[in-house]
């Protein structure tokens, strides 16, 4: 007698609990095919796939523990779909890495904005009707492609304008140079003659017997001014030529007042000039030296311009004078000197005493 009340077994080939795992797998295969023939939606389908997938296998556990004896055909059935759906996952996720890597290389060979255009349809393809954050994150990138072309643009004109502005306002500040150069006024220039010389007393007397000449026994009339650091220079007597006067008389009138000497000019020694400013005004001064005899007179320093009034041994006389350009006619004096006291010696011109 056969006991009802005993579950069908697996090799009785009866019972819904066997029944049931077959109809799921079936199902479960054209699930796959579906699958394969459409693109993944992202983490979030797979993710419902998932959740689906554990709800079938809870379902399968719990009628499998009610089935008694098919339970185990039940969860070797349920382990093989486990495998089969995580080799299925894997193969999913390197075929989103290879076109991963496919979109990156021609991101990089096409550029920004054909990178920003790919991006568009890649994510419009992937999320198909329902995935709007792909679409929305596409959207924000072509955005910000966008917004960086045009601050760079706005840059680059930036750039031009402040070049621009920058060569017009040096063109200005030039213009406002050379208008104030043109503007301000000149430092007066006036011309300036002078004359002076030198008093030379003793020629007569300085030739010897063999008519050779001791310039040691010949002397010369300088003055000395302080300067402005209290030095005392010495240089020739000159003065201003006053209108209508003659070169010679203004050098003896000028020696006369500066050394108190009277002389008489009878030859040219030479001319200098020089530039100074007095009183904001530039002057150019020249000055004509003359030779003078001595014809009377004594030294005195009554002029409040001279500081002090010395004769001078012509064999000295280079060495005392203060100024270069004095020097240079001092030395023409030197060698003009023997030939110019033995003319005095034959025309017996003594020196008065």
């Amino acid at each position: 007698m056969t006991d009802t009340t005993r579950p069908p077994t697996a090799s009785e080939g009866g019972g819904a609990s066997h029944r049931t795992p077959q109809g799921e797998d079936s199902g479960e295969r054209r699930r796959r095919r579906r699958r394969r023939s459409r693109r993944p939606a992202g983490n979030h389908q797979n993710k419902t796939q998932n959740n689906a997938h554990n709800k079938s296998e809870n379902k399968t556990s719990v009628e499998g523990g009610q089935s008694g004896s098919g339970s185990g055909a039940a969860a070797s059935a349920s382990s093989e779909q486990k495998a089969q759906n995580n080799g299925e996952q894997g193969q999913q996720r390197r075929s989103r890495r290879r076109r991963g890597r496919r979109r990156s290389s021609s991101s990089s060979a096409t550029g920004s904005t054909t990178n920003s255009t790919n991006n568009n349809a890649s994510s419009t393809s992937a999320s198909g009707s329902g995935s709007g954050s792909g679409s929305g994150s596409a959207t924000k990138s072509g955005k910000s492609s966008t917004a960086q072309q045009k601050g760079s643009q706005k840059n680059t004109q930036n750039r031009k304008r402040n070049s621009r502005g920058g060569q017009s306002r040096n063109s200005r500040n030039s213009a406002n140079r050379k208008r104030q150069y043109n503007a301000s006024p000149r430092m007066e220039t006036r011309d300036e003659t002078s004359a002076g010389g030198l008093v030379v007393s003793g020629m007569a007397e300085a030739v010897r017997p063999d008519n050779s000449v001791d310039l040691s026994r010949i002397y010369v009339a300088l003055i000395g001014r302080l300067d402005r650091r209290g030095r005392l220079l010495w240089s020739m007597p000159k003065g201003h030529v006053e209108p209508g006067e003659h070169e010679w008389q203004t050098a003896e009138r000028e020696v006369w007042e500066e050394t108190g000497i009277y002389g008489e000019a009878f030859s040219t020694l030479g001319t200098i000039d020089y530039w100074f400013v007095s009183d904001g005004v530039r002057i150019h001064k020249t000055v004509h030296h003359n030779l003078l005899r001595f014809v009377d007179g004594e030294l005195n320093d009554e002029d409040p311009e001279v500081t002090e009034v010395s004769w001078v041994p012509v064999d000295q006389l280079i060495e005392h004078l203060a100024y270069a350009d004095e020097r240079k006619l001092a030395r023409l004096a030197f060698d003009q000197m023997p030939e110019l006291a033995r003319k005095e010696h034959e025309a017996g011109r003594a020196t008065p005493r």
